[in-house]
């Protein structure tokens, strides 16, 4: 059978970056075993000339999917299929060595990402906010606390502050903060973040209709633009029955 009755043809209608649609129909193909383990991919070049893709396109939507153990680089081989076993589907593996949104997450799996908004608002900055994001005492920020949904399944609480300068007002954020941030050229290019387990409260069990103490991965995250400056500082509280956290690390 040929690679693109396997895998399938980009949709033009379908909304987002062109990566992340290629990155959704070969997880998809990976995950369903239409692409078996072991199997070659096509190389960059080829894959582009099928998919009219540049070869930069092609290896964004690639190297994802190799962060996530579901394609395996050999060097002067190519990449093939690795994994994961069916029984792995419903739980989310997110990378903590690679930046990327909520949405750009649950996209490139296949799922649809939503929100319910709880606080979407402009204020004065906090002491602790203000040393967080390195701003002047009374400096306007912009907060942002809500629930994240993947195909309608509750998968995290987050609390997040935005310095005013970085967004036009607090409704700029629709779904995705990173690309409204990149709208105006203040995408972050790296975050310190740390995580740690702790059990849900009871007020955040109930948002997300979950149970009080259940497993929490808890993130702390202050994120930077290529100049140093804060341009978000977070606080995330990620299902511990839905997500793994996977980093690749390698020998300096």
């Amino acid at each position: 059978m040929a690679f693109i009755d396997q895998v399938g043809v980009l949709d033009e209608d379908e909304a987002g970056p062109r990566y992340l649609r290629l990155q959704k129909l070969l997880r998809s193909a990976i995950e369903g075993r239409r692409l078996a383990l072991g199997s070659a991919l096509p190389s960059e070049r080829e894959l582009g000339d099928l998919y009219a893709l540049s070869r930069v396109t092609i290896r964004k939507a690639i190297d994802q999917l190799v962060d996530d153990g579901l394609l395996e680089r050999r060097k002067g081989a190519g990449t093939f299929v690795a994994g994961p076993a069916p029984a792995e589907r419903g739980r989310v593996e997110k990378s903590i060595s690679k930046l990327s949104s909520f949405s750009e997450d649950m996209l490139s799996r296949g799922r649809k990402p939503a929100s319910r908004w709880l606080d979407r608002s402009e204020g004065m900055v906090t002491p602790d906010e203000a040393l967080s994001l390195g701003l002047s005492p009374g400096s306007p920020v912009y907060r942002f606390q809500r629930i994240r949904y993947a195909d309608g399944e509750t998968m995290a609480f987050e609390h997040v502050v935005v310095p005013a300068w970085g967004l036009p007002s607090a409704d700029a954020v629709e779904e995705s903060l990173y690309e409204a941030l990149d709208l105006r050229g203040y995408r972050p290019v790296r975050v310190l973040q740390r995580v740690r387990a702790v059990g849900f409260s009871a007020k955040q069990a109930e948002l997300l209709g979950v149970a009080e103490g259940d497993p929490c991965l808890f993130i702390d995250r202050r994120a930077f633009l290529p100049d140093d400056r804060v341009i978000e500082v977070a606080q995330c509280y990620y299902r511990g029955d839905a997500y793994d956290l996977v980093a690749e690390l390698s020998q300096g």
